[in-house]
C-alpha cells in the first residue's frame, strides 16, 4: 500500500515560520476550498493531446532545411519524452497545481531548497504566462491566415492582431468561469477532431502533393546567414520543435481536478507526448514529402498554407483544412487558460503571489481571481503588438517561455537527481522508472542544459533591433526579479509551500 508523502522533504524538519493552515486565513483546510476532481483519466488524456498539438516546423526549414526538421524533430521528441518520464515520476509522487517547485521543495537539497523552490515558482510562472501568450498569438495567426487567403486586402498585424487575441481570450474566459465542465467535453471533442484531421493530412498530402524523393530530406538549406556556421545553425533550427514541445507538462496544473491522480496525470501526459510525437512527426514527413521546394515554403505567408495550396490549388479546400487547425489552436488555447491559471492559484495560496488570488471561488468552485489575472495579464501583453509591425517586445514575453520552462524542468530533475543519490529511504509514485531512472534522469538533464544553450541564440544574422532573440534578457529580468524579491521580503517571511494544503492534497489524489 502507497504511504502518503510526508509534509516536509523526507528526513526534513518544517523550517521555523513553516505554514501550518489555509492559504488565506491560517483555519484548517475544508472540501468546498478546493476545486471538484471532474477529470476522468480518458479525458485528461485528451486534455494533454489537444495542448500538445504539433503543427510548427518554419525556423527548421530556415536554419538547416528539411534534414533539421526531419532529424531534430526525431531529437527533441526523444528528449521530451525523457523529460516526460522524469517529470511523470515527481507527478506520481505529487500530482499537485504547483507541480515543479513543489517538487523542488520536496526533492531538493534541505539548504538550498527556499531560495531554489522560490526560483522554482516564478520561472515556472513566468514562463507559462509568456507561453499562454505565445499559443494566444499562434492562434490568431492561423485565423488571419485564413482570413487572409479569403480577403487578400485584410492587413494583419498591429491592432487588428490585439484585438483578435484579446476577443478569443474574452470568450474562453467566460467558458472556463461559467461553464468549466465545458471545457473538460470540448477538449474531449477536439481530441478526437485532432486525430480526424491528422488521418485527413496523410491521406491528402501524400496523395496529390508534390512528390520530393528521400534525397530531399537530408537536403539542407541555411537562409538565416548561419551558412558559415552549420553547427549552430542546426541547433537554431532545433528550437522550433523544442518550442512546439514546450509546456507538456501543464496537465500537471490540473492534478487536484482530477480522479486518481497519482495514475491518471504522469500516464496522460507521458502517452500523449508519444501519441503526439508520433502524429507530429509523420505529419513533418508528408509535409517534406508534398511541400515542394524549400524557397516557395520560406517565401509563402504561412508555410501550411502556402503547401495546401499548392498541393489542393483550391481555397476552399485550404480554408476548410486550416480551419480544422484553428479548432486545434481554439482548444489549446482554451486548455492553457485553465492550466496556467491553476498554477497561479497554487503559487499564490503558498505565497508566491499575493494571497487574494489563491482562493476558489464557492459557487464555481474554480479558482475565479486566478483565472480573471491570468487573463488579465494575458491581454495586456496583447496589447504590445499595437503599432510594432515586427511584434519586438512581444515576441520578446513569447521567447521567454521555453528558456524559463526548460529551467524549471532542469531544477526539478536535477532535484530528483540529487534524491536519487542522497535520499535511499526516497519513496516513489505508481509510475516510476525503476533502474532506468536514473539514467533517464540524466539524459533528461544533459537534453534540457543543450537546449538551453541554444535558446537565447539569434534565429538570423546580422543581429539588428528587429531580428534579436529577446529570450536571454528577459529571462535575465525575471531572475532579477525573483531574487530581487527574495532578499528584500522572502528570505525572512517566505516560508516555503504550505505544507498542510500538500498533505491535503495528497490524502485525495
Amino acid at each position: 500500500m502507497e504511504k502518503s508523502i510526508p509534509l516536509a522533504a523526507i528526513g526534513d524538519k518544517p523550517i521555523p515560520g513553516s505554514q501550518d493552515g489555509d492559504a488565506t486565513s491560517g483555519s484548517p483546510i475544508k472540501e468546498q476550498d478546493q476545486p471538484r476532481r471532474l477529470f476522468s483519466i480518458s479525458q485528461l488524456f485528451a486534455f494533454s493531446l489537444t495542448y500538445m498539438s504539433l503543427w510548427n516546423s518554419y525556423f527548421a526549414l530556415y536554419n538547416g532545411g528539411p534534414a533539421s526538421l526531419f532529424f531534430n524533430f526525431i531529437i527533441v521528441m526523444i528528449g521530451a519524452m525523457a523529460q516526460a518520464a522524469s517529470i511523470g515520476e515527481m507527478a506520481s509522487m505529487q500530482p499537485i497545481a504547483g507541480a515543479q517547485y513543489h517538487w523542488t521543495w520536496y526533492l531538493a537539497p534541505p539548504k538550498f531548497r527556499r531560495f531554489t523552490t522560490w526560483v522554482q515558482g516564478w520561472s515556472t510562472w513566468f514562463g507559462y504566462i509568456s507561453l499562454l501568450a505565445g499559443i494566444a498569438n499562434s492562434s490568431i495567426v492561423i485565423l488571419e491566415s485564413i482570413i487572409s487567403l479569403n480577403y487578400e486586402d485584410y492587413k494583419k498585424g498591429g491592432w487588428h492582431t490585439s484585438v483578435l487575441v484579446i476577443g478569443l481570450v474574452f470568450v474562453q474566459a467566460v467558458v472556463n468561469i461559467y461553464s468549466f465542465k465545458l471545457v473538460i467535453w470540448f477538449e474531449l471533442l477536439d481530441g478526437i477532431l485532432h486525430c480526424v484531421l491528422f488521418v485527413v493530412f496523410i491521406v491528402v498530402l501524400p496523395a496529390i502533393g508534390t512528390r520530393n524523393g528521400p534525397e530531399f530530406f537530408v537536403s539542407t538549406n541555411i537562409s538565416s546567414g548561419y551558412s558559415e556556421s552549420p553547427f549552430i545553425a542546426w541547433n537554431v533550427g532545433m528550437l522550433s520543435c523544442v518550442w512546439i514541445f514546450t509546456g507538456f507538462d501543464s496537465v500537471i496544473h490540473m492534478s487536484e481536478e482530477t480522479r486518481a491522480a497519482k495514475q491518471a496525470v504522469p500516464r496522460a501526459m507521458f502517452w500523449s507526448i508519444v501519441m503526439n510525437g508520433t502524429m507530429g512527426f509523420v505529419i513533418a514527413v508528408v509535409f517534406l514529402v508534398a511541400m515542394g521546394t524549400v524557397e516557395d515554403a520560406l517565401n509563402a505567408p504561412s508555410i501550411v498554407v502556402g503547401v495546401l495550396m499548392q498541393v489542393t490549388g483550391s481555397k476552399s479546400a485550404t480554408t476548410a483544412m486550416m480551419t480544422g487547425i484553428f479548432i486545434g489552436a481554439f482548444g489549446s488555447n482554451l486548455a492553457s487558460i485553465a492550466s496556467v491559471s491553476r498554477l497561479t492559484w497554487a503559487w499564490a495560496r503558498d505565497g508566491g503571489l499575493p494571497k487574494y488570488f489563491g482562493h476558489v471561488d464557492h459557487k464555481t468552485r474554480i479558482p475565479l481571481r486566478a483565472v480573471v489575472l491570468t487573463v488579465f495579464l494575458l491581454c495586456s501583453l496583447c496589447l504590445l503588438i499595437i503599432g510594432s509591425e515586427t511584434y519586438v517586445v512581444f515576441g520578446a514575453i513569447m521567447s521567454l517561455s521555453s528558456l524559463a520552462l526548460y529551467l524549471s524542468y532542469a531544477i526539478a530533475i536535477s532535484s530528483m537527481l540529487w534524491s536519487r543519490f542522497f535520499k535511499p529511504d526516497l519513496e516513489f509514485g505508481q509510475w516510476n522508472l525503476g533502474r532506468k531512472g536514473l539514467f533517464i534522469n540524466i539524459y533528461a538533464l544533459v537534453y534540457t542544459l543543450w537546449a538551453m544553450v541554444f535558446l537565447p541564440f539569434p534565429t538570423t544574422i546580422p543581429v539588428d533591433a528587429t531580428t534579436m532573440n529577446h529570450c536571454g534578457p528577459m529571462m535575465g529580468l525575471v531572475l532579477v526579479v525573483a531574487i530581487g524579491l527574495w532578499f528584500l521580503n522572502a528570505r525572512k517571511h517566505w516560508a516555503g509551500p504550505n505544507v498542510t494544503i500538500i498533505d491535503f492534497v495528497m490524502r485525495n489524489s
